[in-house]
């Protein structure tokens, strides 16, 4: 592949092209994943009778549209950019001197520009910004879908929903129609899953070169975060870093905390890289420099076997209570810090299906069909009720005809793994 000048070029070459021109993206048609993606939606739409969904999360958005723009702000911003879907009509209404970042989109069949009904955009206006944004969309919406249709929203202001209802449209939840068609991955996503993976995992094998006593957890997060962004990755979705006794419970974010001689350090990735993929495959490290104890291998082998018998009974038409069932059953002095999933859906984010474990299946659990096409993080958290350590392992794998594929390649510890 010819090296790309982005300096020498970004003058003259759309946006799109810069991206789809990414050394990640060689062997990869983004137009047939946009395409695919954007046909996933509408079929699930036809399926329900919805005739327009308005998509405000800035994730949703690119995956209906292939549109990427301020993901983050966005998300806190909602809406201050939005995208309108039919059954034969897409218009992506983009935030303020923005509109030329969809140009090239065959996803995208017209752009206008957004009319921001948030409260810091309008103040005190608020209310009248949101009367006049769900006139002029109801208005758009009966144009392009005819009287009384259904319409599918996410994310927008209470106020947007209630004065978009009172123009006569039926308004109902767009999480499931969404949700459904980013369950099933085509090949080429696949693909893109790959590139992310693969992205991520030279981010961690820089990351676990760190490891050092004395460094922080937060300059040991810095060198992941470095690394997925110089390779055109977008950015952490959360700061999962902890060391020594911050490892138990889990979820304790990185923060300024020293890491000791001879610490577990646990990380879970939760990167969103290359093509806005989520790579989410979790590791636990042994800090060094003397050798990991009986316990520390002990907590380790065990999430590892976790890990493995929950991956080798995945397979394409187990049912989510089936599977539930089968699982590997958790130690009871594990259990209360078990990790509050036993799998999970991943595509651009975690997604549909989650996965419980057996004992929590009754209250939390609901019943659905692992399929082909789906990629499913396997989880493990192993730490004892108010233990001193604790160990995250998982590993992000492909349901296909045959069987369960592997996805994340980087390695386990063989010195936390050796008898």
């Amino acid at each position: 592949m010819t090296n790309l000048d982005w300096h020498a070029e970004r003058g003259c070459v759309p946006a799109m092209a810069l991206l789809e021109r990414a050394p990640e993206s060689e062997g990869i048609d983004l137009k047939a994943v946009r395409l695919y993606r954007q046909a996933r939606v509408r079929s699930e739409m036809k399926a329900r009778g919805i005739g327009a969904l308005i998509l405000s999360d800035p994730i949703n958005i690119r995956y209906a549209s292939g549109t990427r723009n301020m993901q983050v702000f966005s998300m806190r911003n909602a809406p201050s950019r939005y995208l309108l879907l039919t059954a034969d009509r897409s218009i992506l209404f983009e935030f303020t001197g923005c509109l030329h970042l969809a140009a090239g989109f065959e996803t995208v069949d017209e752009v206008r520009p957004a009319s921001t009904a948030s409260f810091v955009a309008a103040g005190p206006h608020i209310a009248e910004r949101e009367r006049k944004w769900a006139a002029e969309m109801a208005d758009l919406i009966t144009e392009l879908t005819g009287k009384d249709s259904t319409v599918g929203l996410e994310r927008l202001n209470a106020g947007t929903a209630i004065a978009l209802n009172a123009h006569g449209l039926q308004i109902v939840d767009a999480q499931e129609p969404v949700e459904m068609a980013r369950a099933i991955k085509s090949s080429e996503e696949v693909k893109c899953v790959r590139a992310s993976l693969r992205a991520t995992e030279i981010a961690v094998g820089a990351l676990r070169e760190s490891i050092r006593p004395g460094i922080t957890e937060t300059e040991l997060w810095s060198v992941l975060h470095r690394s997925v962004i110089e390779q055109n990755g977008d950015y952490c979705e959360t700061r999962l870093l902890s060391a020594g006794a911050r490892t138990n419970p889990w979820f304790q974010e990185a923060a300024h905390s020293v890491i000791l001689e001879n610490d577990l350090v646990a990380l879970d990735t939760d990167v969103v890289g290359c093509h806005g993929y989520y790579s989410d495959f979790s590791r636990t490290f042994h800090a060094g420099p003397g050798q990991p104890t009986q316990a520390q291998k002990t907590l380790y082998k065990t999430a590892y076997e976790q890990v493995h018998h929950n991956m080798d009974i995945l397979k394409a038409g187990v049912s989510f209570r089936d599977y539930a069932d089968r699982a590997w059953n958790i130690p009871e002095k594990y259990y209360n810090n078990r990790y509050y999933l036993s799998a999970h859906g991943c595509g651009m984010t975690g997604e549909y299906p989650y996965l419980y474990h057996h004992r929590d299946f009754l209250n939390a659990g609901y019943d659905g069909l692992i399929e082909a096409g789906m990629t499913l993080c396997v989880e493990s958290y192993i730490g004892e009720d108010a233990g001193d350590q604790g160990v995250k392992l998982e590993q992000q794998i492909l349901i296909t005809e045959q069987g369960v594929e592997l996805l994340s390649r980087f390695p386990f510890e063989d010195e936390l793994l050796t008898a």
